[in-house]
């Protein structure tokens, strides 16, 4: 599983497993929740365990604060993610739960990444973990900006994971050697040795990608820019739950006052 793949999903309450069907013996329907914000890691930062959803506005106005929900509780009902509607599996109760202090635990997502020699290899922007365990075993490091996409990401192993310092991931230098996944001139160019008669035509495909992301560069900055911003000014603080609203608010251009 990767982190992208349940960032922005609506998450649903499900009904405790021993009332799930109604008195017509139909299922019960789950009531919304929120939608996955973002994943929260363990303090060793080496596993998923949990992520926070964001409430709807209240009457389409007031803000409402993130909630953690943990990992082990998600599941499928109706066709749905859920969780099922238990205390043990929201905020401090689950935490308390699962043994983990969440002002500890991290936000990797959007936070810069720095290598043990000081060379900068961007910002983490996935993580690859199994959904049983929530054990990370693949750090997506990327630049972020619309050239990144012509050469690629590093995918860098977890066990390269050094830790947390000043607002960044620190990572071995280890990773800085890791070859780039390869992007749209990559792959334009595997097309060309492949095809060979075709060589020009997929040279010129090439270029007008390239030429179609430089424009586009701006609009993919723009999108990064939530992730970034908050992954950022949560590297600073550390204490991430104490802090979480304050930050988002400030990585969003907001107040940190809810709208009354």
């Amino acid at each position: 599983m990767r982190v992208s793949d349940f960032q922005g999903v609506r998450v649903y309450r499900a009904p405790a497993k021993g009332r799930r069907t109604g008195r017509d013996g139909a299922p019960v329907e789950p009531k919304r929740l929120g939608k996955v914000h973002f994943a929260v890691f363990s303090p060793g930062g080496r596993r998923v365990v949990g992520f926070m959803v964001k409430l709807p506005d209240v009457v389409g106005m007031i803000k409402q604060p993130d909630r953690f929900v943990a990992l082990d509780a998600l599941e499928i009902y109706e066709g749905v993610l859920c969780v099922e509607d238990l205390k043990e599996n929201f905020d401090a109760a689950a935490a308390k739960r699962l043994g983990v202090d969440l002002d500890a635990c991290l936000i990797w997502t959007g936070m810069d990444v720095v290598a043990q020699g000081g060379e900068r290899l961007g910002y983490c922007a996935d993580a690859v973990f199994s959904g049983k365990t929530g054990k990370v075993d693949v750090f997506v490091l990327t630049e972020g900006d619309a050239s990144a996409m012509l050469v690629g990401n590093r995918e860098m192993p977890a066990s390269l994971l050094k830790g947390y310092r000043d607002g960044a991931m620190i990572v071995s230098d280890e990773a800085v050697e890791l070859a780039l996944t390869g992007g749209v001139a990559a792959k334009a160019a595997e097309a060309s040795v492949a095809i060979g008669a075709k060589a020009k035509e997929g040279a010129a495909k090439a270029k007008k990608e390239v030429a179609k992301l430089k424009l586009d560069e701006k609009g993919a900055k723009a999108v990064d820019k939530g992730s970034r911003a908050l992954g950022r000014q949560l590297g600073k603080t550390r204490g991430m739950f104490k802090a979480f609203k304050d930050e988002y608010q400030k990585a969003s251009g907001g107040s940190s006052k809810a709208t009354k």
